[in-house]
């Protein structure tokens, strides 16, 4: 999984795919981090329409990909997983993670203190697949988790 990880690590933005409430299909984007287990940590209130449909149902698609790609070098991770939210001690971690990936919210004091208190969601990878075009048009690595 060296490889994805690596991708993953280069991205900032995950686009979640799920069913809401109402039986349709959506997707939103959301900022993540890379936890050191291979999990992506966001943050989203409950009370969002994909809040409320990861709460129901947490089974996700999701891609990563960097912006402006020309099609000839594009990378990216397309993947299924499983998102749950955290609490307590584990939530605290994430947290930290988050933070540290994204400092602006450790520096604008409103900002981190409105993103303490939504929701900590953790994204356990199921599978992955790392796309990667500058090693050949339609390069593909599968990592299936145990």
């Amino acid at each position: 999984m060296t490889e994805v990880a690596r991708a993953l690590a280069d991205y900032t933005t995950v686009n979640l795919a799920y069913v809401d409430d109402q039986g349709e299909p959506q997707a939103c984007a959301v900022f993540f981090a890379l936890t050191p287990d291979g999990s992506l940590v966001f943050v989203s209130a409950r009370s969002t329409r994909h809040g409320r449909a990861l709460a129901a149902d947490d089974r996700v698609a999701f891609t990563a990909q960097a912006e402006g790609q020309q099609w000839t070098t594009i990378t990216g991770v397309q993947g299924r997983g499983i998102c749950t939210p955290l609490a307590g001690a584990a939530r605290a971690t994430a947290f930290t993670t988050y933070t540290e990936r994204f400092p602006f919210v450790a520096a604008d004091q409103r900002l981190r203190e409105a993103l303490a208190r939504a929701d900590l969601w953790q994204l356990r990878p199921t599978w992955l697949r790392l796309i990667d075009n500058s090693q050949g048009f339609g390069h593909k690595q599968e990592w299936p988790a145990e």
